[in-house]
């Protein structure tokens, strides 16, 4: 048999290079958010609303786009693109369909843009916890505002809903700072 016929008949070998990107964002990115938004959506739909009798509602998907956008060190366009994927998901279970479109976006730019930092305490990294906190709290007190003033009550009356929106900051900071550095070893970042 010539080379050339035995190269004829050897197989193929077809590869795909997952980590450059077709757009705004690289395909192992977005393997990852949809894996990490799975599983906050099952949180959200059994933890959360458990945990929702103590006053503290657990936000699993925004700590799951959190994640996302630190593991991935996405840039921003890459972070509207999480923002408004997580807000789709949001939507089967939101009181006020479509306005997380704007406060996902808004809370992913902040998530990226503080991911930037590095914020130490005592030599140890934070910039997830206080990245996280931060990103909650802009996308809660964003959706408790305007959600209260779409319901027809003052802008006044959100206030209230600040202790709620303080705690689940602190829950999801909590949540996305225990589980930044595991995950970055298993994905070896």
């Amino acid at each position: 048999m010539t080379t050339q016929n035995a190269r004829a008949h050897q197989a193929r070998t077809i590869t795909a290079d997952t980590s450059t990107t077709t757009g705004l964002v690289d395909v192992t990115s977005l393997v990852l958010l949809a894996i990490l938004l799975a599983a906050g959506f099952i949180l959200n739909m059994t933890v959360g609303n458990a945990l929702a009798v103590t006053g503290i509602k657990p936000q699993f998907i925004i700590a799951a786009y959190a994640l996302a956008v630190a593991l991935t060190n996405a840039s921003f366009s890459a972070a509207v693109i999480y923002g408004l994927v997580s807000a789709a998901v949001i939507q089967l279970t939101t009181s006020i369909p479509g306005l997380n479109f704007g406060t996902e976006v808004a809370g992913a730019l902040v998530m990226c843009a503080l991911c930037r930092l590095d914020l130490k305490v005592a030599g140890k990294s934070v910039t997830p916890f206080v990245a996280a906190f931060l990103t909650t709290l802009v996308s809660g007190a964003l959706f408790a505002g305007v959600g209260t003033v779409i319901m027809g009550a003052t802008l006044a009356t959100a206030v209230v809903k600040m202790p709620i929106v303080l705690g689940t900051a602190a829950f999801n900071a909590v949540v996305v700072q225990a589980l930044y550095f595991p995950l970055c070893k298993v994905l070896k970042k």
